[in-house]
C-alpha cells in the first residue's frame, strides 16, 4: 500500500476533495445485519428480518431481563441489541421493514434494556452539584481536568498503521453517522439553545456541502487506509463498549426527558475534541500519509474550537439558564461521555500493549 499522500490537495481546484462529486454517496444505505452476540440479539435478528418462528414479545423481554442480569456495559449481547433496536430510528436494518420502528413489542423491549443501560450510566459517574449559572463554568474545568489514558497520545507517537486502522473501526459506529445522534436534541430545545445547536450541527453537515460533512471525511479517511467505509460494516468487529458510546447518544438524544442530558455530553464531545483530534492527525502525518487521510482530524481542530464556546456558553449554559431544572441531567451527559470514552481508551490501548487486536474475533477488518 502506499502512504505517499501528502500533496496539499486544496492547491489545486482540480485534486481539491472538496469539488470531487464521487466522494459523496449515491445512496444512504442501511445497516446490514450482524452476527448476534447472544440469545438476545440472535432472537432479535430473527424479529426483525420475519424469519419463520420468530419469537413473540414476551420471549424477547424474558430473553432481556436475563441479558441484563451483569455488566450491561461490557455485555456484548445487551449493547448489540441496543445498536440494532436504535438503528431503526436512524437509516434501518436491511431486511427489515420500516414499520418496525414504532413496533409496541420492540419499543417495550428497548425500553427494558435502556432503564438498565441508563441505571449502569448513572452509577458510572459522579455528577458534581453545582448551581446552574455555574454549569458552563463546570464543564469547562471538567474539558480540562480530561486526561484520560493517553490513546491520542499514543497514536501520535508510537501507533502502527495497524492500530490506526483499528482505530478507525472503533470510530466508525459513530463518525459514519456522526452528528446524527445530537440532532434529536434540536426540536426539543427553543431560543438561543436551540439556533447554538444548529450552529454547530450545521457545522458536522458540511454547511450545505454533503463532501464536506464530517461523516463523509471521516469515510475519506477509512479509505485512504483502506479500511471498509460502507455505513455499519464494522459492526462485527466492535466490542460492547464501543457501541455502548454510541447507545448512550442515542438513549439521550432519542428521550425528551433526557434533553439536558444529550446537550451535556455534545458539549463535552466539543469541548475535549481539538487536541486529540489534532494529535490523531499527527500520527497519520507520521505514518506517511497526507491530507486525504487527516482532513477529517485537521477540520476537527479548527471547527472544534470554536465549537466548544458556542457548546458550553450558547448551548449548555443558555439552556441552564432558562432550565435550571436540566443542571444535573446536563453535568451527567457530559460525565458520561468522558468515562465512557476513558473506558474505551484504555480496553484499547491494554489491548495493544499486551499485542492483541483490541476488535471482535479474527476476521479481517482491511478494504479489498
Amino acid at each position: 500500500m502506499t502512504t505517499d499522500l501528502t500533496t496539499d490537495l486544496t492547491t489545486d481546484p482540480t485534486t481539491d476533495p472538496t469539488t470531487d462529486p464521487t466522494t459523496v454517496p449515491t445512496a444512504p444505505g442501511t445497516c446490514a445485519l450482524p452476527p448476534p452476540r447472544g440469545p438476545l440479539s440472535e432472537a432479535l435478528g430473527d424479529v426483525l428480518l420475519g424469519a419463520p418462528g420468530a419469537p413473540a414479545a414476551p420471549e424477547l423481554h424474558r430473553l432481556a431481563a436475563a441479558a441484563c442480569s451483569g455488566d450491561v456495559l461490557a455485555d456484548e449481547d445487551v449493547q448489540l441489541s441496543l445498536t440494532l433496536l436504535y438503528e431503526l430510528h436512524y437509516r434501518g436494518i436491511c431486511g427489515a421493514a420500516d414499520e418496525l420502528e414504532w413496533d409496541p413489542g420492540l419499543l417495550g423491549v428497548r425500553a427494558r434494556l435502556e432503564a438498565v443501560f441508563e441505571a449502569a450510566l448513572r452509577e458510572l459517574v459522579d455528577v458534581p452539584a453545582v448551581a446552574p449559572q455555574e454549569v458552563a463554568q463546570t464543564l469547562f474545568a471538567m474539558a480540562a481536568a480530561d486526561g484520560g489514558p493517553g490513546l491520542s497520545g499514543h497514536l501520535a507517537r508510537r501507533a502502527t498503521l495497524e492500530h490506526y486502522r483499528e482505530f478507525l473501526t472503533h470510530r466508525s459506529v459513530y463518525h459514519l453517522k456522526e452528528a446524527d445522534p445530537h440532532t434529536w436534541a434540536i426540536p426539543r430545545l427553543a431560543g438561543g439553545p436551540k439556533a447554538a445547536l444548529v450552529e454547530i450541527q450545521a457545522d458536522e453537515y458540511g454547511g450545505g456541502r454533503a463532501e464536506r460533512a464530517h461523516a463523509a471525511l471521516f469515510a475519506r479517511t477509512m479509505r485512504a487506509l483502506g479500511l471498509d467505509d460502507t455505513y455499519g460494516a464494522h459492526l462485527p468487529l466492535v466490542p460492547a463498549r464501543t457501541l455502548a458510546t454510541v447507545n448512550a447518544m442515542s438513549l439521550f438524544g432519542l428521550h425528551r426527558r433526557l434533553r439536558g442530558a444529550i446537550v451535556g455530553h455534545l458539549a463535552i464531545f466539543e469541548m475535549t475534541s481539538s487536541l486529540p483530534n489534532r494529535a490523531y492527525g499527527d500520527g497519520l502525518r507520521r505514518l506517511g500519509f497526507g491530507r486525504e487521510a487527516t482532513w477529517f482530524f485537521d477540520e476537527h481542530v479548527e471547527a472544534d474550537a470554536v465549537h466548544e464556546q458556542i457548546a458550553g456558553r450558547d448551548l449548555a449554559g443558555a439552556l441552564v439558564r432558562g432550565e435550571p431544572r436540566l443542571a444535573g441531567d446536563v453535568l451527567f451527559g457530559a460525565a458520561a461521555c468522558l468515562a465512557l470514552e476513558e473506558l474505551v481508551a484504555a480496553d484499547v490501548l491494554d489491548a495493544w500493549g499486551a499485542g492483541r487486536s483490541s476488535l471482535l474475533g479474527s476476521g479481517q477488518h482491511t478494504g479489498s
